[in-house]
């Protein structure tokens, strides 16, 4: 797995969910109608950022983004879980789907690279 290439996408997928959150944290209607589709979104976005990034083959593409849609859940709920907004019990589910929108991610970065890109 490519570190430069992970670390860049789940920073970025962070820093989304983190905003995310925050506004949330001060707007009912932020949290009502973009915690879950958002928070998947940025994973997903995560995961295609690291795919695009690391310009590698598919098992490491879909691994990538798996870890990348996972860890910027993770850190966006968990600060959620912090500021009192969601219960505990959501990390666990909100990241398990976000791993799965990582994968998708992964894939689509991949089956969207350019042509010459690694290959498995």
């Amino acid at each position: 797995m490519d570190r430069r290439s992970l670390l860049l996408a789940t920073a970025a997928g962070t820093a989304a969910q983190v905003a995310m959150v925050v506004a949330g944290h001060y707007s009912p209607y932020v949290a009502e109608n973009f915690f879950a589709v958002g928070g998947l979104l940025f994973s997903l976005l995560a995961g295609f950022g690291y795919a695009r990034a690391a310009r590698s083959g598919w098992i490491d593409s879909l691994a990538g983004g798996v870890v990348a849609g996972a860890l910027c859940a993770f850190l966006g709920i968990g600060v959620s879980v912090l500021l009192g907004d969601v219960p505990t019990s959501l990390l666990a589910f909100g990241t398990g789907g976000s791993a799965v929108t990582g994968l998708v991610g992964g894939a689509l970065g991949r089956l969207l690279a350019p042509r010459g890109a690694a290959a498995d």
